[in-house]
C-alpha cells in the first residue's frame, strides 16, 4: 500500500512511464497534477485525468497543466475542451485551460472559439481568447 508522499514522488518521478496510468487512478488531487505535469505521461493517461475532479480550483489547474502538456495530441486537447466547455457552462473558471487551448495549434480556431459565447465566460477571457485566435490567425497569414 503507497502512502500519499510514496504516490506523489511516483508521479514526479519522469523514469516511472508505467506506473503513471495508476496514479492518475488514485483519490488524491495532488498527485494528478503532479502526473499531469510529468513530461513522461502518455496521452491515454492524460485523457483518463480530463475527468478527474476535486475541487473547481484543482480541476481548473489540471485542466490547464493537461492543456499545455507537451504529449498533448489531438485526442487529449479535444478531451480537455470537452471539459472546459463543462466547466464554463456550470459556473467554474477554467480560464487558463482556455487561453491554452487557444494556442494550441492541433485545435482548430473554429473548435476554440465557442468557448468564449459560453454562460461561465466573462469579458476579459473573451477579450483573452479574442486575441490569442487572432494571433494564431496572424502567424498563419506570415509563415
Amino acid at each position: 500500500m503507497r502512502t500519499p508522499a510514496d504516490c506523489l514522488s511516483l508521479a514526479r518521478d519522469t523514469r516511472c512511464g508505467a506506473a503513471l496510468g495508476e496514479l492518475a487512478r488514485c483519490p488524491y488531487p495532488f498527485v494528478w497534477r503532479a502526473v499531469a505535469a510529468n513530461p513522461h505521461a502518455p496521452p491515454a493517461v492524460l485523457v483518463a485525468l480530463t475527468t478527474a475532479r476535486s475541487s473547481a480550483w484543482a480541476d481548473n489547474g489540471l485542466l490547464r497543466l493537461l492543456a499545455a502538456h507537451p504529449n498533448a495530441d489531438r485526442r487529449v486537447l479535444r478531451a480537455v475542451l470537452r471539459a472546459t466547455a463543462a466547466g464554463l457552462t456550470e459556473g467554474e473558471r477554467p480560464y487558463a485551460a482556455v487561453l491554452v487551448l487557444a494556442e494550441r495549434e492541433e485545435l482548430a480556431v473554429a473548435e476554440v472559439a465557442p468557448l468564449g459565447a459560453l454562460r461561465g465566460a466573462s469579458a476579459r477571457l473573451r477579450r483573452g481568447l479574442t486575441r490569442r485566435l487572432a494571433a494564431r490567425g496572424a502567424a498563419a497569414e506570415r509563415g
